[in-house]
């Protein structure tokens, strides 16, 4: 099929479910993996993230929290790419969820996973600029020992990354499919620099293999299995926001077919990269979990300048995972922008016509991108009152999307897995409800540790604040629902126009070779929604 006959045929088939196509499809399927990949960039997550896992396992909960998390995840791609397959919308999961809930659930259930979704994205948005921060605040200390951080440093920083996210969405939108390719270009070679660099400085002095495989330390004040549980949040921080292809769907060509494999190849990737990227910084961390967790540069830092034994050196490699998490930071508030923008485009949200505006120059949801990025500026106040805020923002964030990835998968098992129509992509049936199921479980472990406080005795000051932030969510989203919702909300378009998709196959190889075709098809189109 041509390019221009499927660009056309794309767009027909989100005019069947109940869209008209307003984005451009400039990605390819490589520019669509690399903004996934830069998303995730799960090696550069999973190194500047290591307080998350160290304290609540050492290694074994950084090296096996991984593959346990990986294994998961790679279900739950696996599961809702078989959504993606069928409707291939911006929408993602609140859409599904629509497609397959009971009738008179859907807009209930529709309007809950879409606010859930909304929120996950924005908290992911917030996760880079704190990531970034904290290396940089551990740079400082590197080179002044009597730098003292404080908390409003990181959050200046953390405007910084996400001021520089904004303007690059706002003014580079036909650029972002180049700036992306950059980004997992940038990232592989950050991956294969640093693990080369530190592997030949630390020759031959490397840490044993019991260290790095079964070394166990747990400074959280929980008991054994609840800290080891509790430091796979590290683990799903690294591999969570993959959805991103679903809601940059509307933005690349053979959508149907080229999206589900993009999906799962992004966290099998993030979770080979991680795992060979941990494995190496153990190796060369010196042996001494102790002394890496207290250290005042950050765990990240005192690794690579143990193995190094630089200062100079440790920054120069350094530079790579800073970087890395700017084009994060940048391709995660474009996706975080457009599934704002698909919410508001059914009635999802306050002002809904504003935030579903394309701006017709810039050719993106500009009042959405603003949005996000007042959220997620408010969002980081968190920071400024509680010392756990780090903890909580990540645990938002992989909460609500591990959630919002569970709740379609859940409904089409409760149902029998019947619920999907023919597709591109399709599951074996014994693989399909292993896949399902596994994913579900381990979604609901993860939501209730995450919301626990990181460390005993819990006090005002470290206490986890993820459950406040879900409390305002749902205030807001309840009052929402009762002031316009319930009244207005029916969810998105869920029949699919199958004489529309049918119509596709016969129409000229190049739809613009014949006009007259081309629009009749689109007036029986029309007709047909």
């Amino acid at each position: 099929m041509g390019f221009d006959k499927q660009r056309h045929a794309d767009d027909l088939q989100l005019q069947a479910l109940g869209h008209k196509g307003e984005m451009k499809r400039n990605f390819t399927p490589l520019a669509m993996l690399g903004l996934a990949f830069a998303i995730l960039n799960s090696w550069t997550a999973l190194s500047t993230s290591l307080s998350l896992a160290l304290p609540s396992g050492g290694s074994t909960s950084v090296i096996w929290g991984l593959v346990t998390a990986g294994i998961c995840n790679l279900c739950l791609a696996a599961s809702l790419a078989e959504f993606l397959s069928a409707y291939p919308t911006a929408g993602g999961q609140y859409h599904w969820v629509a497609v397959i809930a009971w009738k008179n659930w859907v807009p209930l259930l529709s309007w809950i996973t879409g606010w859930i979704n909304v929120s996950g994205w924005i908290a992911l948005v917030a996760s880079a600029g704190l990531l970034g921060s904290q290396v940089i605040v551990g740079i400082i200390s590197l080179y002044d020992a009597n730098y003292v951080p404080q908390r409003w440093h990181q959050f200046l920083i953390y405007i910084g990354y996400n001021i520089f996210a904004f303007f690059v969405n706002a003014l580079m939108n036909n650029w972002l499919p180049y700036v992306n390719k950059v980004a997992i270009a940038w990232s592989i070679l950050g991956f294969i620099v640093i693990s080369i660099t530190v592997l030949s400085c630390a020759s031959p002095n490397y840490a044993s293999a019991e260290f790095v495989f079964q070394d166990f330390i747990n400074e959280t004040g929980w008991p054994d299995g609840i800290a080891w549980l509790l430091g796979l949040l590290q683990g799903g921080l690294g591999l969570t926001g993959y959805d991103a292809v679903a809601h940059m769907i509307e933005e690349i060509p053979d959508a149907a077919i080229e999206g589900p494999k993009i999906m799962i190849y992004c966290v099998a990737i993030g979770t080979f990269t991680g795992f060979v990227f941990l494995m190496v910084l153990l190796f060369v961390s010196g042996g001494d979990s102790g002394s890496i967790i207290s250290s005042a540069y950050g765990p990240l830092t005192q690794i690579i300048l143990n193995a190094t034994r630089s200062r100079t050196g440790t920054v120069c490699l350094l530079i790579f995972p800073l970087i890395c998490l700017l084009f994060a930071g940048t391709s995660i508030m474009t996706t975080s922008s457009r599934m704002t923008y698909a919410f508001a485009r059914d009635g999802g949200l306050p002002y809904s016509r504003v935030f579903a505006r394309v701006h017709p120059k810039l050719g993106l949801p500009l009042n959405s991108l603003i949005l996000t990025t007042a959220l997620v500026t408010i969002f980081g106040c968190i920071f400024l009152g509680s010392s756990s805020a780090f903890n909580a923002i990540i645990s938002a964030s992989v909460v609500a999307l591990g959630v919002s990835y569970a709740i379609p998968v859940a409904i089409n098992c409760l149902q029998g897995r019947s619920k999907l129509p023919p597709r591109a992509f399709t599951l074996p049936t014994w693989f399909a409800w292993f896949a399902n199921l596994l994913g579900i479980a381990y979604v609901i472990v993860t939501t209730v540790l995450f919301v626990f406080p990181p460390e005993l005795p819990v006090t005002g000051s470290n206490m986890n604040y993820c459950i406040v932030a879900f409390a305002i969510i749902i205030l807001i989203s309840t009052i929402q629902w009762f002031a316009d919702g319930r009244k207005n909300f029916t969810g998105p378009r869920t029949e699919m126009g199958l004489e529309i998709l049918e119509a596709v196959k016969d129409q000229p190889e190049n739809p613009m070779d014949d006009e007259h075709g081309k629009t009749a098809l689109d007036e029986e189109a029309v007709q047909g929604l």
